[in-house]
């Protein structure tokens, strides 16, 4: 298995056409820092579905202070990659020498000059970002199956999210051993009645 199929369902009251925001913890940094929207929901009306896949790996790529985008790389656990200037100029190549730990995935600068971006991808969407790596210095990533969603107004997909915005999420999605399942939104609603949103996992499949 490669990638957990999911599929949103909005059974909610909301009536403010609310996004729904996704994203993961590099948990190989302090939670709540920085993040990034990995995926927004826009538009999804009462009764209305989504779906969507998680793939289990990640892709990794790094630009370079010239405005330029490496190729989107498959990264795997243990796996390191180091920025370099080749005949043809800045490339990301994967390292002889592996990341510290065998659970992370690294992104080093090895150039003689200039600072990289370091980018992480599921799914084509932008996942994680380290920005500003000056030469010899190195981004760390780690994710484990688990996102986190919550309704999130004027966030596109790709936003770099700061500690106020990510203190609005208020549920916490472990897809560990999961297939497809459904997530589903309740909660919401106009007036004194209205209750916080509430995400819940149905129709697992293990």
């Amino acid at each position: 298995m490669d990638k957990i199929k999911l599929n949103f369902i909005n059974r909610s009251g909301d009536t403010n056409n609310s996004s729904v925001v996704i994203f993961q913890q590099n948990v190989a940094e302090s939670f709540g820092e920085i993040a990034v929207a990995w995926k927004v929901i826009a538009n999804c009306g009462r009764l209305d579905n989504h779906p969507f896949v998680y793939p289990l790996n990640f892709k990794v790529s790094a630009s370079d202070s010239y405005g330029n985008y490496t190729p989107q790389i498959d990264a795997f656990d243990g796996q390191a990659f180091d920025m370099i200037k080749s005949t043809s100029g800045d490339i990301l190549q994967l390292s002889t020498t592996p990341s510290t730990s065998p659970t992370e995935v690294e992104i080093r600068n090895n150039l003689g000059t200039g600072a990289i971006n370091a980018n992480c991808y599921k799914d084509g969407n932008l996942l994680a970002t380290k920005t500003g790596l000056a030469p010899s210095q190195k981004a760390v990533f780690e994710f484990h199956p688990r996102i986190y969603i919550g309704v999130i107004s004027q966030v596109e997909e790709g936003t770099v999210m700061n500690s106020a915005i990510i203190s609005q999420f208020n549920s916490e999605i472990n897809l560990f051993g999961i297939s497809s399942a459904d997530i589903v939104m309740t909660g919401g609603g106009p007036g004194k009645g209205s209750t916080a949103f509430n995400f819940t996992l149905e129709n697992i499949n293990k």
